[in-house]
């Protein structure tokens, strides 16, 4: 359920306070950041960011598409590994084809 149209997008206090120090600086350095649920301004475009993503800090380039997303968006918490294999006979067929040192 998204958030109703007439309170306006969520920005964290503490966040929006960071942004307009660094636009006042011209700082390139990135802004740490916890707040995964505050949603992209367009003040946001041209800064970095790192979000954390429950592990550690990701980095994250804000661009004019990205403005009225979510910061959590562009930051996944769960990494892919691998699919297991479910063909069992095929990789016993590819080991036993195998050549053997001797």
């Amino acid at each position: 359920m998204s958030r109703s149209s007439k309170k306006g997008a969520f920005v964290d206090k503490s966040l929006l306070k960071k942004v307009q120090v660094a636009k006042q600086e011209n700082s390139k350095k990135p802004i740490k950041t916890w707040s995964r649920r505050s949603a992209i301004f367009p003040e946001f475009v041209g800064l970095n960011f790192s979000v954390y993503n429950g592990k550690s800090f990701i980095n994250v380039y804000v661009t004019e598409d990205m403005v009225g997303h979510k910061l959590g968006e562009f930051v996944p918490t769960r990494t892919f590994k691998q699919h297991s294999s479910n063909n069992k006979a095929e990789d016993a067929a590819k080991e036993s084809t195998a050549p053997v040192a001797k």
